[in-house]
């Protein structure tokens, strides 16, 4: 009788990366959708926010309700890995709390709970992960932790120091990863542009897209979350350069304010943000993505209205806005002068109406061009509509093309794969296009 496996992964992509890695080395068990079925429950918890932390814990309540009497509940990531000793006090529900560092061996604590059997690095190329989601994409992990000292965030306290993976193990991922048919890739990190650095090499991003491109059997990939202070010029060049990484800038400012960033810690000021972003934008087919945080303590009105002009004029192609979450451990939680959450949550709603305003006018200036795309299978939208997305968009986050007309000759369904499509219309802010080459 097969073992069965029940995996509940929040938050992030590197979660997700994580997760896979879970799956890899439980490969025995069969895959389940119903807890009540499962063997083992894994929940990879998120940790960064207030919102995040809750839904974490109540996914392992929820879980923890539906298990069948033997079955073992796992609780791992950041979660686990910043509050592991509160969850050990006040969660007994969890059978098995792991935190960041050893996703590749959860299969041996899992045998070591049952009493069968009684660290190896979260990064190795030798984890064989199962990949989820998609049959053409992989995302890979670049290095884990962070330096910098961002008043806002806690993710430092719980994943650590800067700690990078070599170029060569991330090469020989991406490598294994093509040799199984994944040809797109999404490099992640907690700052990507930071790559290296804890080993003192101030160009190690540059490095790596260099021997990407020389060495790796890829065929197209995008890197994300960059970071302002360590994103260079020379970085935006090499990346538009690349044949295989696109001309997409994931970079997020969280604000734009002089003060504010000075407030958050953002390491550069207003003017080398609008540098940088500058030089994205100006970059032939290119794609900018940022996120925003409204409510820091001591947000004015006037720096806050600053930042809404900004987004006005720059137009980001895509954006993120998130309420500010106050965590222990930060400086911004010691801070005075913090903002009433309707306050916060009136500014957001103003924001959000300049951006869905944009990202509608976007989604109509993209009628009658033609992209190069990426299929993945059927939408999930309608089983009548295939998923395209556009070759510079991440996935999942920035959206998708609803394929409603195949016009090449001697095909009618899709196979996974790199199309040329032409936009069609927009209806219901759903974009639609037709397939009319296979790349």
């Amino acid at each position: 009788m097969s073992k069965k496996l029940h995996l509940i992964s929040l938050g992030c992509t590197k979660n997700l990366v994580d997760s896979e890695v879970m799956l890899g080395a439980l490969r025995e068990y069969k895959i389940t959708d119903e807890v009540s079925e499962a063997d083992v429950i894994i929940v990879n918890t998120c940790g960064f926010i207030s919102a995040a932390k809750q839904e974490s814990i109540n996914t392992i309540l929820e879980a923890s309700s539906k298990r069948k009497e033997g079955a073992l509940l796992v609780a791992s990531g950041c979660l686990s890995e910043r509050y592991h000793k509160e969850l050990l006090e006040e969660m007994p529900e969890i059978d098995i709390i792991t935190g960041v560092g050893d996703y590749d061996k959860i299969n041996e604590m899992i045998e070591k709970k049952k009493g069968l059997l009684s660290h190896q690095v979260f990064l190795s190329e030798n984890s064989e992960r199962v990949i989820t989601g998609s049959k053409i994409h992989a995302y890979v992990k670049l290095s884990e932790g962070c330096n910098q000292s961002c008043s806002f965030c806690s993710i430092p306290s719980f994943k650590g120091k800067l700690h990078s993976r070599s170029i060569q193990s991330a090469i020989k991922e991406v490598n294994a990863l093509c040799e199984r048919g994944y040809e797109d890739f999404s490099f992640v990190a907690q700052d990507s542009s930071s790559y290296l650095r804890d080993l003192g090499e101030k160009k190690g991003l540059i490095h790596f897209i260099d021997t990407l491109d020389k060495e790796s059997k890829a065929r197209s990939a995008r890197i994300l979350y960059l970071y302002p202070s360590t994103t260079t010029l020379e970085l935006i060049e090499k990346i538009v350069s690349s044949k295989i990484v696109q001309n997409y800038f994931d970079m997020p400012i969280q604000h734009i304010s002089e003060s504010m960033l000075k407030r958050m810690k953002r390491g550069v000021g207003r003017e080398e943000h609008i540098k940088l972003l500058r030089a994205m934008r100006e970059t032939p087919n290119s794609f900018v993505r940022t996120t925003v945080i409204i409510g820091h303590p001591q947000e004015s009105e006037e720096e806050f209205n600053e930042l809404c002009e900004f987004i006005k004029e720059f137009r980001f192609d895509a954006i993120n806005v998130f309420a500010y979450s106050s965590e222990e451990g930060t400086s911004a939680y010691e801070m005075e002068g913090h903002i009433p959450s309707k306050v916060i949550s009136s500014r957001i709603a103003k924001l959000n109406k300049i951006i869905t305003s944009q990202q509608k006018e976007r989604k109509k200036e993209m009628v009658g061009k033609r992209f190069e795309v990426i299929v993945e299978g059927k939408s999930e939208v309608s089983e009548y509509f295939y998923s395209a997305r556009c070759l510079l968009w991440a996935p999942q986050i920035d959206g998708e093309i609803l394929v409603n007309e195949i016009d090449i000759d001697g095909i009618e369904t899709l196979e996974a794969g790199y199309y040329l499509l032409e936009v069609s219309e927009v209806k219901d802010n759903y974009v639609f296009g037709k397939v009319i080459e296979k790349l």
